[in-house]
């Protein structure tokens, strides 16, 4: 490929260095992008707190509008790269065309929706009379981005996916060095608070998506955006969404999963504990943000490879990604355990917070060194494109563990807040167990990989 990377020869650790530097260095930035507009509510004078629990109060749906760029994003991409590893690439741009308009179709459904029921759905998700204010005016401006959103998010993946790792990168690092310019000048510099910070972040995602789209129908890519694969035929979107719904159920139950703790925060422990939640969650992202792009590195090695039936480079591939990924976690957890109110003064150092943080945070990423290996196996899953294993997988740790587990454990505890951040770490450990179990029996243990193992 022309500027781009051949997945099919080299050495397969170069090559997943080379993929994988710049989607680690986009998500590394797409960190900064998630949390810098906390990092700067937090810190408004007088009003930090409650600007910051506001904010956490619109996670849930923000991270719903994520999940349906992952639905088209991640079940399309690894279908494409398939595709193309079968020497196929009409069928693989036919895949971009349907996920492209599917993409442009969520957008513009999730603006009118929550145009029309964003007030109501904070109050449901545990917004006080203290902090809608906040929500509410975050949640009306962030409303009219969604559909680039969907664009700048879900169509980076194709680039990444033909080997375009710069140029994916570049889409994260355009928007998120905006954002984190625009935010203090709108925010402090216009003095407009939670709204400028939302301001900011529609600028940014618009300025991204423009510049995925004009990559994606100029002359370097392969696979190009075509009006006449824009035309949705069931035959591709349903294997799209069926792959792609492993990925949007993980980021639409992080949203759900929010929902959880800001109720049950909220019953026992006021806005305070929802505020720490907020922290937490946002420390959680920071932490699956660069897993994420060693994952997005690999992806098109293991799922060109596979297509092309390379089954020892396939294997070979995806030991690497495991063991990254594992070692990440661990340095991450060690890092939670040990500083923790080092990564909470990051968004706010108010004494009362910090009492109430430093403690929950230990208990809440207690299990976090397992989800290495468990994000390893489930994106691996994805990339060979089964659907239906991923599927469980991404339901067990949040839908079937976690999520009963916030409502139970205060039943059997005086300390209800710790109760509550105590089911984190539990469905962390079960998860990741099932889930090694799970691959060895269906993925190391076939046929093709053991014949490939050297």
């Amino acid at each position: 490929m022309t500027n781009n990377i051949d997945l099919g020869k080299g050495s397969i650790g170069k090559l997943i260095l080379k993929l994988s530097i710049p989607t680690v260095a986009a998500q590394i930035v797409n960190m900064l992008y998630n949390v810098v507009d906390r990092m700067y509510i937090g810190n408004i004078p007088n009003e930090g707190v409650l600007a910051l629990t506001g904010l956490g109060l619109c996670f849930p749906i923000i991270m719903i509008v994520s999940a349906f760029a992952s639905l088209f994003g991640l079940g399309g991409a690894p279908r494409a790269a398939i595709a193309m590893g079968q020497d196929d690439n009409e069928q693989a741009e036919l895949i971009l065309g349907n996920a492209t308009m599917c993409l442009l179709l969520s957008g513009i459904l999730l603006m009118i929706t929550l145009l029309l029921f964003g007030k109501d759905l904070l109050y449901l998700f545990g917004a006080s009379e203290a902090t809608i204010h906040y929500a509410n005016d975050y949640l009306t401006l962030y409303t009219f981005g969604t559909l680039f959103v969907q664009i700048a998010l879900g169509l980076n993946l194709f680039i990444t996916t033909q080997g375009f790792t710069k140029i994916s990168m570049l889409t994260v690092l355009i928007g998120a060095i905006l954002n984190i310019i625009l935010d203090p000048i709108f925010i402090f510099g216009f003095n407009m608070g939670v709204k400028g910070a939302a301001l900011a972040t529609i600028i940014s995602q618009f300025v991204s998506a423009t510049w995925v789209l004009f990559f994606l129908i100029g002359k370097q890519t392969k696979l190009k955006i075509k009006i006449n694969n824009l035309k949705i035929k069931p035959s591709v979107v349903i294997p799209i969404m069926a792959l792609g719904v492993s990925p949007f159920i993980m980021s639409a139950t992080e949203s759900v999963l929010n929902i959880c703790f800001n109720v049950s925060l909220a019953k026992y422990g006021g806005d305070l504990a929802v505020g720490t939640m907020t922290i937490m969650s946002s420390l959680m992202t920071m932490t699956l943000l660069p897993v994420q792009g060693i994952t997005q590195g690999t992806q098109p090695v293991i799922s060109y490879n596979y297509g092309a039936k390379n089954y020892s480079r396939v294997r070979q591939a995806i030991k690497i990604q495991i063991t990254v990924c594992t070692t990440v976690f661990v340095i991450l957890w060690l890092g939670m355990e040990l500083f923790p109110s080092l990564f909470i003064s990051i968004f706010n150092r108010d004494p009362e917070l910090m009492t109430l943080a430093v403690p929950s945070l230990r208990i809440y990423m207690a299990g976090i060194f397992a989800l290495g290996i468990q994000t390893g196996c489930q994106m691996t899953f994805i990339a060979l494109g089964y659907a239906k294993i991923s599927l469980f997988l991404a339901c067990l740790r949040k839908i079937i563990l976690l999520i009963p587990l916030i409502f139970i454990l205060p039943n059997f505890f005086n300390d209800k807040v710790f109760a509550i951040f105590l089911a984190e770490p539990i469905s962390d450990l079960v998860s990741a167990s099932i889930a090694v179990f799970s691959f060895i029996i269906l993925i190391w243990n076939k046929p093709e990989f053991k014949s490939s193992n050297k």
